[in-house]
């Protein structure tokens, strides 16, 4: 099959800048409106987008398949050089037009957008297995670890309100990252082996799934998948599905190609390890997520004991555009 499920001539582009939001609430002008610079269309049909704008504010650049209704595609912080993002979904859409806005907040949430029946949920990666998603002003980590390279910039983000733990390695679980991340009032969701070195005021918080167990919480399900290969012992780290709104988020913690991953069903974004020796190499990621066909595939935890970052590229080559699923090449290190 073509790299592209639809001929290169089904391209319609329409740039435009929004200056509605121009004007502080004080009633100040932000100069010039945001602009997208730049629409360039890849060899491998996704599309390059080059957006500029007023320095000390958030663009938000949206999407549209007709100009009739418009859905927010990324939020990209503030920065006086112009700022590149790749449209990974293009491939498989007839066509595409893009607009950006300036934000009037002070501090939005920077991130991919993704659209539920119950509100919009921003995906933001921060480092290795680690990433937060904001919904309805919640803020939920994934893994936040004691990784030297990022753990100093934890301080910085905004407190969550429910902390996932995947298992016991340090770099997916650290007592003291979790008290630099939470609220007071955070819900942490653990396996066993991670509730047991938990501190006293952490475990209090804490709720422990096993594998095939399943918890409401914050207006959305937690549903413990099993992670597990022969540096994981099955049983003792757990991957988790999110239910938000009408989607399902899976992440997958670290495992093997296994056969409860790939009997999983109507997964919308996943976010999948491949890393050797400890998880799955790329041709396996490859085997895993193709039966069960997740909409978005973020690899992630894709670093290599030798310090090689090939894997995520070298996925999304061996995976290619025939299973209609959209792979989204994020910096993780």
């Amino acid at each position: 099959m073509n790299a592209s499920p639809f001929p290169l001539i089904r391209w319609l582009y329409c740039i435009l800048s929004c200056a509605a939001c121009l004007t502080k609430a004080c009633g100040q002008s932000l100069g010039q409106p945001p602009q997208l610079t730049k629409v360039e269309l890849l060899p491998n049909h996704e599309v390059a987008l080059t957006v500029g704008g007023p320095v000390g504010f958030n663009i938000q650049v949206d999407a549209s398949s007709d100009l009739s209704v418009w859905n927010p595609l990324v939020t990209l912080a503030d920065s006086v050089s112009p700022i590149q993002y790749t449209d990974s979904a293009a491939p498989f859409l007839m066509r595409r037009y893009y607009r950006a806005r300036t934000l009037q907040q002070a501090d939005p949430y920077t991130g991919d957008h993704l659209a539920t029946a119950d509100g919009e949920v921003i995906i933001h990666p921060l480092f290795h297995a680690s990433f937060i998603m904001e919904w309805k002003n919640k803020i939920i980590y994934s893994d936040p670890d004691d990784d030297p390279a990022y753990a100093s910039r934890y301080p910085f983000w905004p407190k969550g309100d429910l902390i996932l733990i995947s298992h016991s390695h340090t770099d997916h679980f650290s007592v003291s990252q979790i008290d630099a991340v939470r609220r007071t009032n955070a819900v942490i969701i653990v396996p066993q082996p991670v509730f047991n070195s938990l501190t006293a005021a952490q475990k209090a918080m804490a709720v422990v799934l096993t594998n095939g167990a399943s918890t409401n919480v914050l207006g959305l399900t937690v549903d413990a998948t099993p992670a597990y290969n022969s540096y994981h012992p099955r049983g003792t780290g757990n991957g988790y599905v999110l239910t938000i709104g009408n989607k399902r988020i899976y992440i997958s913690g670290d495992t093997g190609n296994i056969a409860e991953t790939r009997a999983l069903t109507n997964i919308d974004v996943a976010f999948v390890c491949m890393n050797q020796p400890f998880t799955m190499t790329a041709n396996e990621a490859t085997n895993a997520v193709r039966p069960f066909r997740p909409k978005v595939i973020y690899p992630y935890h894709y670093r290599d004991q030798s310090g090689s970052t090939a894997n995520a590229d070298l996925f999304k080559q061996r995976l290619g555009t025939d299973a209609g699923i959209e792979v989204r090449l994020r910096n993780w290190y």
